[in-house]
C-alpha cells in the first residue's frame, strides 16, 4: 500500500498557507496580544495603587489629629487618619508628625 507524499485533499491545496508564509503574521499576532494583555495588567495594578474616590483630608480631620496629638495620643491620631483616608501606617504617621 502507498502512502501519498501529499496528506492534503486535492480541493483544498489552495486554503492553507505555508508555514514560511504564516509564521510571521502570527507571530506579530501573538506579540500584539501579549502587548496588550501586559498593558491591560499595569493599567489595572496602577488604578488598585491610588483608587480614585478615596475621600480627601478634611479641615475637620486635621483638627481632631491635631487634638489627639496634643493629648498624647499619637498612635490614636495615626489609627484615625488611616481609618478616614486610606493612608499606609507610614504616610499617616508622617501626616501626624507634620501637624
Amino acid at each position: 500500500m502507498e502512502v501519498p507524499n501529499n496528506p492534503r485533499p486535492r480541493g483544498q491545496a489552495h486554503r492553507m498557507l505555508p508555514l514560511d508564509i504564516a509564521a510571521p503574521s502570527l507571530v506579530a499576532l501573538t506579540a500584539v496580544v501579549t502587548a496588550g494583555a501586559i498593558w491591560l495588567i499595569i493599567l489595572a495594578v496602577r488604578l488598585t495603587k491610588s483608587p480614585r474616590n478615596r475621600p480627601g483630608i478634611s479641615v475637620d480631620l486635621v483638627d481632631q489629629v491635631r487634638e489627639l496629638k496634643a493629648l498624647g495620643q499619637i498612635q490614636e491620631a495615626v489609627f484615625f487618619v488611616r481609618g478616614e483616608t486610606g493612608m499606609s501606617q507610614r504616610a499617616a504617621a508622617r501626616f501626624v508628625n507634620r501637624l
